[in-house]
């Protein structure tokens, strides 16, 4: 006798055998479509990092070192010498332990100085002196053919600005031209016009004629 096949139970059998590989199949196709995605997407990317606010800090620092500073026709400007230096790269700043500053004026004046501390922008262009200051600006010819004597200026604070060749200072200060002594509350001096202005309570000794 010839067995006859039974569609229904064929059917069935087909059926349960797609059940049984569908989850391997789909699998499959979702391994497959996630590295197509892959492949067509760009690079991962790190999001922007918000940056750090950069605060007043040491970037670095010199020992028994000389900082030149030069101007644009390269003139040597200012010479700022001391124990430590510390540089402060927020704001382009050195701070100076027992400093020695050395400037040269148009006029070819030297000026020298010393403190316990030094504060002063990287590119020489101004000093801040402070704790038994003193500074002294060599006597140097005019025009005319004068001299013009040397001076000298002490004070517990005296800040400088080199390219304008001008010197203040807040607090009381002696200030001393030739043979005769000026003392005020504060006083203000210009290399320029050789002009001195002292303010508060002024003290003079003029030097006698010979």
């Amino acid at each position: 006798m010839t067995r006859k096949s039974d569609p229904g139970a064929l059917l069935r059998g087909l059926w349960e055998r797609i059940i049984l590989y569908l989850p391997v199949v789909l699998m499959g196709l979702l391994a497959v479509f996630t590295y197509w995605m892959i492949q067509r997407s760009p690079g991962w990317v790190e999001p922007p990092q918000p940056r750090k606010p950069v605060g007043h800090e040491v970037d670095f620092y010199m020992r028994g070192a000389l900082v030149k500073s030069y101007d644009r026709q390269g003139r040597l400007q200012s010479e700022i010498a001391g124990q430590e230096i510390r540089h402060y790269g927020d704001d382009l700043t050195l701070q100076v332990d027992q400093p020695r500053l050395y400037l040269l004026g148009r006029d070819n004046s030297v000026t020298r100085a010393s403190a316990e501390q030094a504060w002063a922008k990287e590119d020489g262009s101004r000093f801040e002196l402070s704790g038994q200051a003193v500074m002294t600006r060599s006597a140097v010819r005019l025009a005319d053919g004068s001299i013009a004597p040397e001076i000298r200026i002490q004070s517990d604070w005296l800040i400088v600005d080199a390219q304008q060749e001008t010197l203040q200072s807040p607090k009381p200060a002696v200030f001393v031209s030739g043979q005769s002594r000026f003392s005020a509350d504060s006083l203000s001096y210009d290399n320029r016009t050789r002009v001195t202005e002292l303010k508060g309570r002024v003290r003079v000794t003029l030097a006698g004629r010979p």
